[in-house]
């Protein structure tokens, strides 16, 4: 290796380890006892023991920095098992497997999803980021359910298919463990409590049809 490319890699560890306290600075203000009222770029750059500029230079602005946190507590929460959880035996297994991946996602980072949820309800840009983030679901939640109806030999029209997946993507959602997990909840029963909910409302569709 020359020392111009020894250099250049130091400089991008250096640069990856900044961008790592930054993010850790952001979800200790986001997740504080005062949260979103203490949450700036100045007092990000502060608990990192970084410039403000940095800060800037890495995220651009607060709203790129609050969708890179959530971008990186999706990535420690375990989003990346999402894919193997398709590749389950069953429709029945996939379900339970996504399940368990999103909520340990929702499980591991409640705090400051909240919060950032909070935010994008004052932060028309964070909101359409956080959105975009969440329609994946709805494709993943596709799949899932399309294997399903094949494991009961069933088939439903378009409309009645898009009216499962609305449903499916409700009850998947992040308020919906939120709510259901109540104060210092655990993912697991959550996980499961939704699996029957979805469960009940595929085979009420069904049997309607």
């Amino acid at each position: 290796m020359s020392p111009r490319q020894y250099r250049a890699g130091q400089r991008q560890v250096a640069a990856e380890q900044t961008r790592t306290r930054i993010l850790e600075a952001a979800c200790e203000l986001l997740t504080g006892e005062k949260g979103p009222a203490s949450f700036s770029m100045d007092a990000v750059a502060k608990t990192a023991g970084v410039a403000r500029m940095t800060v800037y230079y890495q995220f651009d602005s607060k709203t790129g920095l609050l969708e890179a946190l959530f971008d990186d507590l999706a990535q420690r929460g375990g989003m990346a098992r999402m894919p193997a959880a398709f590749m389950a035996p069953s429709g029945r297994e996939a379900l339970t497997a996504l399940l368990d991946v999103l909520n340990g996602f929702y499980a591991s980072g409640r705090v400051a999803l909240r919060r950032l949820r909070g935010l994008g309800i004052l932060d028309p840009e964070l909101d359409t980021a956080l959105q975009s983030r969440s329609e994946r679901r709805r494709g993943g939640l596709l799949v899932v359910l399309n294997r399903l109806l094949a494991d009961r030999g069933a088939e439903v029209d378009e409309a009645g298919l898009d009216e499962l997946v609305e449903m499916l993507f409700m009850l998947t959602s992040f308020e919906t463990f939120d709510l259901l997990a109540g104060p210092g909840g655990e993912s697991d029963p959550v996980a499961r409590r939704v699996e029957e909910l979805i469960l009940a409302v595929l085979d009420r569709r069904l049997a309607a049809a």
